[in-house]
């Protein structure tokens, strides 16, 4: 990599535009860049690290974004680093703009700019400058793919700060382990250690969890085993568990079945003897009931002795009901016609009460006459009805000719009313037609839009995707890159091992007598022969295929990445660099706005079917006010007509009418005297009727008493029983009759007098024994449960304990491996004598290769005094493996860099500085590196070693490098000509440069 150009405007300390040509300065080999303290010596530099990744260097990473921009600059002006540079063979410009807070162009306040970014390449046959990207991501993949470098490793190689390597030669292992481990990236390796030391953690984890289960399962066994099963006090790892408890498991069973045996015997036992005392018990409880049932029967007896007496009285009262049930008709026809005579007498006497006193004296046959009398009346007056009824429907006609004139006002009022309101009405109807026909105009130009406005929100989403695609693309064409590079190094290390041993290849095909294919002798005195790790060619060429499968994973991923590229750029071409958030909220608004006028649109039609509907309205009203004018002239002719013919029934009717009200009135006067008297006519003849009735109903009853026995029918009656009163007496009969069967059926029983003869039963002293057979056989078959449920328990729980053993044999074998490689990577393991971990390993190696890169220079530095060397020794306690000595020539003692005085801690700084630029460089892929920095530090020389550094320095131009000195010393200015000098002002820093043969 080689700097040609550097642009910076507004920059840190710079208010204005300067620019570096880095090929003047670069022409002598060596240039100082100096000026004061806080001047922006560094500032220049951070301007290039900003150039190429986007931000500056270390701490000063908190400066990003807009306060990368001077306080000296002019509002107007923007931010902006632009650099020139060759990288890879490839001419290069970059140019970057920091986020800008500026003054609105319109209003007040301020507006923040994106951060921008420009990538462009000559074309030395056209001799243009072709524009390759706009996009911060891709330039940084770019940018870090060309270099093969991070920000920090180029700020550690390229930008080499002195204070930092200083440190470094006096920190102890563990902080030399985090710089030499973010340089080469060693992540790797201490994940493989964590990955191990969690593969441990989780293994072991899964041992004590399955001994703990075991353990479990041997407390359960324990349990249910009670004393027959002692088990040893252990704990979840502990050696010999398993076989404890799988020995004490054994002994638990063997018990268990000893103890089932006797509990079957037990059990047999408390079976008979529970069977003996049931029968006992069965033969007390027979006897107890017999001698009960003997002396139940007694007791019955003489209770029915004792009721004989009211027995004989319910059959004689049983016997005079039978009796009376002759009389009992003769009974029920008097007192049907006692109850019909009772209501023919009320129902004249309330006939006669609605007649005039005049008809009281009067018998059936006069109330009959005044009845008919009162008919004859009521038929002359039938012609008089039919005039009033004409009379009625007159008036009636009258009335609805005044209503239809009321009706016909209402109408002609409303009408005047409504076509009074007919021009608003239309002004409103017309005015909604047309707001309606503006918003369907306004939805189909919305509509119009909503649809760019959703292409353009799917592709911002579809960019959005992309853009995460596009990472883990880029991602994993670096692995596979990296991959391919690694098969490729693997394969050239491979060919050049078997170049190397390629005589023994040759040899192995040599036969005394035939000439060898090289020299052509036909003697073989002493071939060569193959040395251990020989490589033939079959690893050969399995390495080429790996390494060519590597390339075409890469080729593929590559050609992935740019598809996704293709539509990351084409997605953003179509959304722009517009927020999905802001994209999806205008397409909602569209959305809103578009409905909001289809449904005002929608009121179009409903609005003009209003309109037609109100001018219909309008035409009906009109007509209504005319039919109104015509039915009123034809009112006024009828009225008069119904006046005349009105008058002449009212004089005929009023002869007719007499006294009542009207003709109506007295024809139904007349009805009802007629029914009244009609009504008391029959009631009348009725109630002769019923006392006939009842005379001859008294005469049946007394002469059917008489033949009954009865002296009297009262005597008759008393002694009738009802159906309850008789069946509730039969029922006591029967009752009395079984009961008196029954005893004498159980008293003549031959084996319950027989029990009535021996002593009474004990059933309490035979239920007490049945109880204690019983208690004894529930307590046997409990404990036979028991050794059956023990033995069942303790097999199935000894058969999971054998298959847990079983299981856990492969994962305490993989346990002990894992733990084995976790502590031997972690530095813990006794086979690991130094203690070192495996990063450590891998960065000691990578010290000890930075040591020699830097030894090539400190011995030029010191005049062959002192010699960097890499020293695993342990220190104390500690671990070993990042140890750094330096050797003093003088002495000849190896003695800890720490020791070193400043001057010397300076140049050894330096020379471990480029020699660990060297050693990444090349670790980085073997990126040239043809322009260096060095920050400070050159004040602690004297002038002898500052020759020699600046010799040392010099001869960096033998591989066609330029070193940039960034210094304040004076004495540099002098042997150092081509120099850039930074300038302080009151109004920002300027940029003076001058190369070597002068400004």
């Amino acid at each position: 990599m080689r700097l040609h150009r550097l642009d910076i405007t507004a920059f840190g300390p710079f208010g204005g535009s300067q620019t570096v040509d880095f090929d003047a300065l670069s022409a002598a080999g060596l240039f100082l860049l100096h000026g004061p303290t806080g001047a922006g010596k560094t500032s220049v530099l951070d301007a290039v690290c900003y150039a190429l990744y986007g931000s500056v260097p270390g701490a000063r990473q908190s400066g990003q974004g807009m306060h990368l921009r001077s306080d000296h600059a002019e509002a107007g002006i923007r931010t902006e680093v632009r650099l020139e540079l060759t990288v890879a063979g490839r001419r290069l410009e970059i140019t970057r703009q920091p986020p800008w807070e500026r003054r609105k162009l319109r209003g007040t306040g301020t507006t923040v700019d994106k951060a921008q970014t420009w990538l462009r390449e000559y074309d030395a046959t056209a001799r243009v400058w072709k524009d390759l990207s706009r996009s911060h991501q891709e330039i940084g993949e770019e940018i870090t793919q060309l270099l093969g470098m991070s920000r920090e490793q180029f700020c550690q190689v390229v930008l080499l700060p002195q204070g930092d390597f200083a440190r470094f030669l006096r920190a102890d292992a563990g902080a030399r382990g985090q710089l030499l481990g973010r340089l080469f990236d060693t992540q790797r390796f201490a994940d493989v250690e964590k990955r191990l030391a969690e593969r441990r953690k989780a293994t072991e984890a899964r041992v004590r969890e399955g001994d703990a289960a075991l353990l479990a399962d041997a407390h359960r066994m324990q349990q249910e085993a009670g004393d027959a099963m002692e088990l040893p006090e252990l704990s979840p790892g502990e050696p010999g568990l398993a076989e404890a408890v799988l020995g004490a498991a054994a002994v638990a069973r063997s018990t268990a079945r000893e103890r089932l045996t006797v509990a079957h015997c037990r059990l047999s036992a408390a079976e008979s003897g529970h069977a003996a005392a049931q029968r006992t018990l069965d033969e007390a409880r027979e006897l107890a009931r017999l001698q009960g049932r003997f002396a139940e029967a007694r007791q019955r007896a003489e209770r029915l002795e004792e009721r004989a007496d009211a027995h004989r009285e319910a059959r004689e009262r049983m016997e005079r009901g039978r009796k009376a049930e002759a009389v009992a008709p003769a009974l029920e026809l008097r007192e049907t016609a006692e109850d019909e005579q009772r209501r023919a007498a009320r129902a004249e006497a309330h006939a006669r009460g609605m007649l005039p006193d005049s008809y009281a004296e009067a018998g059936a046959a006069g109330l009959a006459s005044a009845a008919r009398r009162a008919a004859e009346e009521l038929g002359g007056l039938d012609a008089a009805r039919r005039a009033e009824r004409r009379l009625a429907e007159l008036v009636d006609e009258r009335a609805g000719l005044d209503r239809q004139e009321r009706a016909d006002e209402d109408v002609l009022r409303e009408a005047d009313a409504w076509l009074a309101e007919w021009d608003a009405t239309r002004g409103a109807l017309q005015s909604r037609i047309e707001s309606a026909q503006e918003a369907a105009t306004r939805a189909e130009q919305l509509a119009v839009q909503r649809e760019p406005a959703r292409r353009r929100l799917n592709a911002a989403r579809t960019r959005d995707e992309l853009a995460a695609d596009l990472e883990e693309a880029q991602h994993r064409a670096l692995a596979s890159g990296q991959r391919a590079l690694d098969a490729r190094a693997h394969w050239l290390d491979l060919k050049e091992q078997r170049l190397n041993g390629i005589a023994a290849e040759l040899a192995a095909h040599l036969t005394d007598g035939a000439p060898c294919a090289v020299c052509g002798a036909t003697e073989h005195p002493a071939p060569a022969r193959k040395v251990a790790g020989h490589v033939d060619r079959e690893t050969e060429e399995r390495a080429l295929a790996a390494q060519q499968r590597a390339e075409g994973q890469h080729t593929e991923d590559e050609r992935r990445l740019g598809v996704v590229r293709e539509a990351l750029a084409a997605a953003t071409a179509e959304a722009g660099d517009t927020p999905t958030a802001q994209l999806a909220a205008h397409a909602d608004e569209l959305e809103q706005d578009y409905a909001r006028a289809r449904r005002d649109a929608s009121a179009l039609h409903a609005a003009q079917e209003e309109l037609r509907r109100a001018e219909h309205e309008r035409e009906r009203r009109q007509a209504d006010r005319q039919q109104a004018a015509v039915r009123a002239a034809s009112r006024l002719t009828r009225r008069e007509t119904l006046e005349r013919e009105q008058a002449t029934l009212e004089q005929e009717l009023t002869q007719t009418r007499g006294t009542a009200a009207s003709v109506a009135a007295r024809a139904a006067q007349l009805e009802r005297q007629a029914a009244l008297l009609t009504e008391a006519a029959d009631a009348a003849r009725s109630a002769e009727d019923a006392t006939q009735r009842l005379k001859d109903a008294d005469a049946r009853l007394a002469d059917a008493a008489y033949r009954a026995g009865f002296d009297t029918p009262q005597a008759a009656a008393a002694a009738l029983l009802d159906d309850a009163a008789h069946r509730d007496l039969q029922h006591r009969l029967d009752a009395w009759q079984s009961e008196e069967a029954a005893v004498r059926a159980v008293l003549a029983e031959a084996d319950t007098a027989a029990a009535a003869q021996q002593p009474p039963a004990d059933l309490a002293a035979a239920e007490r024994a049945a109880a204690e057979a019983e208690r004894r056989l529930r307590e046997a078959a409990s404990a036979r449960d028991a050794a059956a449920r023990c033995g069942t328990e303790l097999d199935r729980l000894s058969a999971r304990a054998t298959k847990g053993v079983r299981g856990l044999a492969p994962l305490r074998a993989e346990y002990d491996r894992v733990a084995r490689l976790a502590t031997l990577t972690a530095g813990t393991s006794a086979d690991n004598e130094r203690r070192m971990r495996l990063e450590s390993y891998v960065l000691a190696a990578r010290l000890e290769q930075v040591a020699a890169a830097a030894t090539v220079r400190l011995q030029r530095m010191s005049s062959g005094r002192y010699t960097l060397v890499h020293s695993d020794d342990r220190t104390g306690r500690g671990r070993s493996g990042l140890g750094l000595h330096v050797v003093d020539a003088w002495t000849g003692r190896e003695r800890d860099t720490a020791t070193l005085s400043g001057g010397e801690t300076f140049f050894a700084s330096l020379a471990l500085a480029l020699g660990l630029a060297d050693v990444v460089t090349d670790e980085a892929g073997g990126v040239r590196l043809d322009t260096l920095f060095i920050d400070e530090g050159f004040g602690s020389l004297d002038d002898q070693t500052l020759d020699e550094v600046l010799d040392v320095l010099d001869s960096l131009r033998e591989r066609d490098r330029s070193v940039g000195i960034v210094s304040h010393v004076a004495d540099l200015r002098r042997r150092i000509h081509a120099q850039l000098e930074v300038v302080k002002g009151r109004s920002g820093s300027s940029l003076r440069q001058r190369g070597a043969d002068g400004p």
